[in-house]
């Protein structure tokens, strides 16, 4: 089981009888070493069932059941690989009834959590509302509840917004609803104040691997404390990090949980992977000069195999305008094999170039565009935030919990079928005053005191239907009979025709229709088993019915990338790069103020010299994991001049590009020299290509 891992591999693979810290530098196989451990409990006995192995993104999640399953065979498909929320939601429908939740409980999205808090809260104004959605996140990430908030308050703001939490959780309860926070917040209530689930779940967990560690928050270290057991001198858990890779402390990941893991567990074994196999020798040597700058919890230093290669190019431009120009010339460069770092990677999707902040791709894409290299922008809409498919998510909700409000307004209205805002607004007030769902309200005896016969009529038939949808769907099982019967059901509610009269363009109109029917063939595909269940909510790939799909469907919809493997230039944030590599990477707009981000003048942060270092060494582990995505050639790009509203100002080279010591290593660019002499090189070959054709005509 240990063939071909290295010395430090090996040794994280055998441990496997205590708490276990695996510190993983980028690129030294982590994956790897977790599926070969998952491998060798096996071979030593431990059941696949009683293993977890848990993580943050559903892509990460696949990958690793799909490598697990090449490794293992199939025991592998018992083992539950998941993410921290995908694990919350089977606690949850398992057990949450003790928390008053009943098993078909819905899940809301962003979208839906923005519009309960501005009813909540009383403003029509959706910027306000996400500030407060933002906040009350934190806050639960944190572990406090409405009442905790409110105690700790900083000032009258916090104040209103911990009373707003507190409404806000009162109509999540009314919805039987939970929100993202929640999938991991209320495991922990479920284990910390309920003995027998916190036995039950110690018991069926005999090992529990925890993949990007240094992203957790505090909530997730106290999940993973209650599931490992009392005993924490033998606790049989491995957590996979580097703390060198902490770059998500703005959305509640903490280093404190690493710091507390040798505190909590004594006895702890933590083993160092050093040895990278992605980069060469030149791109590791900028990447550890950066990063040994910041304080080290457990110092290490990565080293290659792979050679010294292509010394790291830094690259001065004009303007924003100018460095796009460059980045062009170099891809074109490099795919023409006239630039001597190309190492035989000249695919488009070889290609990336990362940023610091979103709104820093469109200059790159009107570059790419005006020289027609076709890309993606990474972290993009999600297929999953189209209106269509929101749409029928909303209805498949509505099945699986008639308490959910936000579903049922939406799947009420799309398509229109003569029921208005006015009677939906009478119908609200009237379960309001009865502490009632809408869907339970449009039932009530006592409705016709506030509704005319006409009103009740449309409600009773939008209520008998979603009833007949939700008995049928339970029926449904596979992936022909799932097929058809969506299809039908679109049929019924005229949505093709309602796409159609929506959208001025018939084009737009077609596109959203083929988007539903992908969405329908993906249920069907689930139904029949011929896709596992991402979310890890289910295992195995046992056929389903449609009821039994739709109950995933809210997570699935948090979570899914759908990504495609294209052949195209990547674009993408250095947040959203993480995880990722490519052969050739271009590191753009690295000067003060974009990278490290203005350290200074963030709003409603105290501006102390302890927050302002601590901000820096989080934007310096940025730059350390753009600079460890490169494999062969890493170009890093600076302006002289930048943006900044509509003025343009003076700007200067990140500190970060100096902490990386290139000194002599460096090729240091004169992007006019670059462009001239690419724009000869094709003028030759169009030149030879010219007297070519000239001489076989004369032939």
């Amino acid at each position: 089981m240990s063939a071909g891992l290295n010395f430090a591999q090996q040794e994280a693979v055998n441990f496997l009888h205590g708490p276990c810290l695996v510190l993983a530098g980028a690129g030294s196989g982590k994956t790897r070493v977790i599926t070969h451990k998952i491998g060798r409990l096996i071979q030593t006995g431990l059941e696949p069932k009683r293993i977890a192995a848990i993580t943050f993104t559903n892509k990460a999640a696949t990958e690793m059941r799909e490598r697990a399953k090449d490794l293992i065979g199939y025991a592998a498909k018992d083992v539950l690989i998941c993410t921290f929320h995908a694990l919350g939601v089977r606690m949850l429908r398992q057990d949450g009834a003790v928390l008053g939740l009943k098993p078909q409980f819905s899940i809301m999205d962003s979208a839906d959590v923005t519009s309960i808090l501005k009813d909540a809260g009383g403003t029509t104004d959706a910027a306000t509302a996400r500030q407060w959605q933002w906040t009350i996140s934190l806050w639960k990430n944190m572990g406090l509840n409405s009442d905790q908030a409110l105690a700790q308050a900083k000032d009258d703001n916090e104040s209103i917004i911990a009373k707003i939490m507190a409404r806000y959780e009162e109509r999540l309860s009314a919805y039987q609803s939970v929100d993202f926070d929640d999938l991991i917040g209320l495991p922990l209530k479920l284990l910390q104040q309920h003995d027998e689930v916190r036995a039950k779940w110690q018991a069926q967990l005999g090992h529990v691997l925890v993949d990007e560690y240094q992203d957790t928050n505090a909530t997730q270290y106290e999940v993973l404390k209650c599931l490992v057991g009392p005993d924490h001198s033998s606790a049989r858990f491995t957590a996979v990090g580097d703390d060198d890779q902490s770059i998500y402390g703005w959305r509640g990941a903490t280093l404190d949980n690493l710091r507390r893991l040798p505190q909590d567990f004594p006895t702890l074994k933590v083993i160092k992977l050093e040895q990278n196999y992605r980069s060469t020798s030149a791109i590791l040597r900028a990447a550890n000069n950066v990063i040994q700058l910041n304080p080290k919890l457990f110092p290490k230093t990565l080293f290659s195999e792979l050679g010294e290669g292509e010394p790291v190019r830094v690259v001065d431009a004009d303007n924003e305008e100018h460095e796009a120009e460059r980045v062009v010339a170099r891809i074109q460069s490099l795919r023409e094999g006239t630039d001597a770092g190309s190492c035989g990677f000249k695919e488009l999707k070889d290609f990336a170039v990362l940023y610091r902040a979103n709104h820093q791709s469109r200059i790159f894409e009107k570059a790419l565009r005006k020289a027609q290299i076709p890309y993606k922008v990474s972290g993009g809409q999600s297929f999953f935030d189209r209106a269509e498919i929101r749409d029928l998510c909303a209805w498949l909700r509505l099945w699986v919990n008639n308490d959910d409000d936000p579903a049922f307004l939406r799947a009420v209205t799309t398509p229109k079928r003569g029921i208005g805002h006015q009677t939906l607004a009478t119908l609200g007030q009237f379960a309001s005053q009865y502490k009632l769902s809408m869907f339970e309200a449009l039932f009530s005896n006592s409705l016709p005191s506030v509704l005319n016969a006409r009103a009740i009529g449309s409600l009773h038939e939008f209520g008998r239907y979603v009833n007949d949808l939700e008995f049928r769907a339970r029926l449904t099982t596979g992936a022909d009979a799932a097929r058809a019967f969506l299809n039908d059901w679109l049929k019924d509610i005229g949505y093709e025709k309602h796409l159609y009269d929506a959208e001025e363009s018939e084009k737009a109109a077609a596109s959203k229709w083929n988007n539903v029917m992908e969405f329908c063939d993906w249920m069907a595909q689930r139904c029949g088993g011929q896709i596992d269940d991402t979310a890890g909510v289910t295992t195995g790939s046992q056929v389903k019915n449609l009821l039994e799909v739709a109950q995933t469907i809210a997570l699935l919809s948090t979570l899914t990338e759908r990504e495609k493997d294209q052949n195209v230039v990547t674009l993408s944030t250095l947040h959203a790069s993480k995880g990722l590599e490519w052969p050739h990477v271009m590191l753009v707009g690295v000067t003060e103020g974009m990278l490290p981000f203005k350290l200074d003048d963030e709003p409603g942060t105290e501006k102390t010299n302890e927050n302002i270092a601590v901000r820096l060494q989080e934007e310096r582990r940025l730059m350390y994991v753009g600079i460890t995505r490169a494999q062969r050639s890493l170009a890093v790009s600076w302006t002289r001049k930048r943006k900044k509203g509509r003025d343009m100002i003076a700007a200067v080279p990140s500190r970060f590009i100096a902490e990386m010591d290139l000194n002599k290593d460096t090729v240091k660019e004169d992007p006019r020299e670059k462009l001239k002499a690419l724009r000869a090189e094709f003028a030759l070959r169009a030149s030879a290509a010219s007297a070519s054709a000239e001489s076989a005509a004369n032939k």
